[in-house]
Order: C-alpha cells, then sequence, then structure tokens
C-alpha cells in the first residue's frame, strides 16, 4: 500500500511561516492516523490552522517505492 499526502502551502507567506504550518499538519495528520484502519480508499482531507482545506491524505493498493 502507498500512503500519499498532498499539501498546498501557502507561497505568499514568509518562509518560515510556510515551514512552521506544515509541521503542525505533519504533527496533527501524524497523530491522527490511529483513528483509520490504513487500507485502500481510506483517507481524509487535511485542514490548516484556520480550518480551510489545504490537501488531502489517502491509502491505495501499490508497493511502497
Amino acid at each position: 500500500m502507498k500512503f500519499l499526502l498532498e499539501v498546498t502551502v501557502d507561497e505568499g507567506k514568509p518562509a518560515e511561516d510556510r515551514a512552521r504550518e506544515l509541521g503542525r499538519v505533519l504533527r496533527y495528520w501524524g497523530g491522527n492516523l490511529h483513528h483509520y484502519a490504513l487500507e485502500p480508499g481510506d483517507g481524509s482531507p487535511v485542514h490548516d490552522s484556520d480550518y480551510r482545506e489545504v490537501g488531502q491524505w489517502r491509502i491505495v493498493a501499490g508497493e511502497a517505492a
């Protein structure tokens, strides 16, 4: 299986703010994965700290790279 994470980062913000927000997204969703079976078809929208949808994660069938 493959775990795919796609997040759009606001290019209009300073690099430090983008890195901080991306780190927060990774920590939050990484810590939240235990709520899922992690089987192909599982997934969820990803939200930033302002609760805007900025991407998604999903599990797909296939071999890991």
